[in-house]
């Protein structure tokens, strides 16, 4: 009878972990925020945070792994400021051993550990940027015309025109004999770059953008003091890390509609500031939701579309449908939100449009 009670009791534990798991996983579903304020000084960019701007920026949540889950096995933190010319990133990694080996630009830099910003100015998922350096101040940039589920152009020879960038490593650089602290990168993107691919070309002052920072961190190998990418037995590399300021939930950085919301306050550094997430964007996360269910439909496209317009949906206290519309070029998934009255619409490649009526 004992045993039997505990073998209960010990079901019933499980059972709550459970609960409290799926219940974390639930609540995480919504995108990190950070708000960006306006440096007071110029940034000299060194790498390091010794300006007073960079001292009050706030550092963003710690990243977590991207998909929501595991604990990474090192910290990382990132802090944002802006300026009448320039976007600003400082990221700072704690890594006990920091290497790299690639030096040429635009190579494939994620084969080292790396640092990574995607930016997509307008929200609709299309047209968006993607930056990656490591620890040798090596830099791949490129511009993407849409996610690579929908088959977009990848324009690996578009580079950031005026980029800035330092990296500071605490301890040394390559040399396996001893135990580093970590290290750090700081970049000033200039804003005539970035606000090409935005709705208007002006610095978005009291708007928000979609961002998605990523970190991959590899296990090592070191042969006669050199630093390289860990192999298994059988001579294939052990599997990457990813850690993301906001989870993706899967380990793709290219769902653009996952990626954290930076809002651009118009208040100086040390001020506060508050964002809220327009009501809209929760319709469109249910969007999309359904939009990658029909993506990943496969053979079962009828009988999931069929699902997706016969599924009502509470958001913020509101019941809302999906509508599928087919035309001559594909078809769309749309809703007429509660909110704004607003038609919502994702087309078949993806791409998020707004009309007013």
């Amino acid at each position: 009878m004992k045993k039997s009670l505990n073998h209960n009791k010990n079901k019933g534990v499980l059972l709550f972990i459970f609960c409290m798991a799926m219940f974390w996983l639930t609540a995480q579903k919504a995108p990190k925020q950070y708000v960006a304020f306006k440096a007071i000084e110029e940034l000299k960019i060194d790498g390091n945070t010794n300006e007073v701007s960079w001292k009050k920026a706030p550092w963003s949540d710690t990243f977590i792994d991207i998909e929501g889950i595991k604990e990474p096995k090192y910290k990382t933190q990132m802090k944002m400021l802006w300026d009448d010319t320039y976007l600003y990133f400082m990221a700072k990694m704690d890594e006990p051993h920091v290497w790299g080996t690639l030096k040429e630009r635009d190579t494939v830099i994620f084969y080292n550990n790396d640092f990574e910003i995607f930016i997509d100015p307008d929200g609709d998922t299309h047209n968006y940027m993607e930056f990656e350096i490591n620890a040798l101040n090596t830099i791949w940039d490129l511009f993407l015309t849409k996610p690579y589920r929908n088959h977009g152009k990848v324009l690996d020879s578009w580079d950031i025109q005026g980029i800035k960038t330092a990296v500071n490593v605490e301890g040394t650089l390559n040399n396996s004999s001893d135990v580093d602290k970590g290290w750090s990168v700081e970049i000033a993107i200039p804003w005539k770059v970035l606000t090409e691919a935005n709705t208007h070309n002006n610095i978005p002052v009291n708007e928000f953008w979609r961002l998605g920072f990523s970190r991959v961190n590899w296990e090592f190998d070191l042969n006669e003091g050199r630093y390289s990418r860990k192999r298994d037995e059988s001579g294939i590399y052990l599997p990457e890390s990813n850690w993301v300021w906001s989870p993706q939930w899967v380990i793709n950085m290219h769902e653009p509609e996952k990626w954290g919301y930076v809002y651009f306050s118009d208040k100086v550094v040390g001020s506060t500031d508050h964002f809220e997430n327009p009501k809209d964007e929760h319709l469109k996360w249910y969007m999309y939701s359904q939009f990658r269910k029909l993506l990943q439909s496969e053979g079962n496209f009828d009988e999931v579309k069929s699902t997706v317009q016969s599924t009502s949906k509470k958001i913020l206290g509101n019941s809302v449908k999906l509508h599928f519309e087919e035309h001559g070029s594909g078809w769309n998934i749309s809703s007429r939100s509660p909110f704004t009255g607003k038609k919502l619409t994702i087309k078949d490649d993806g791409k998020f449009l707004t009309q007013d009526n």
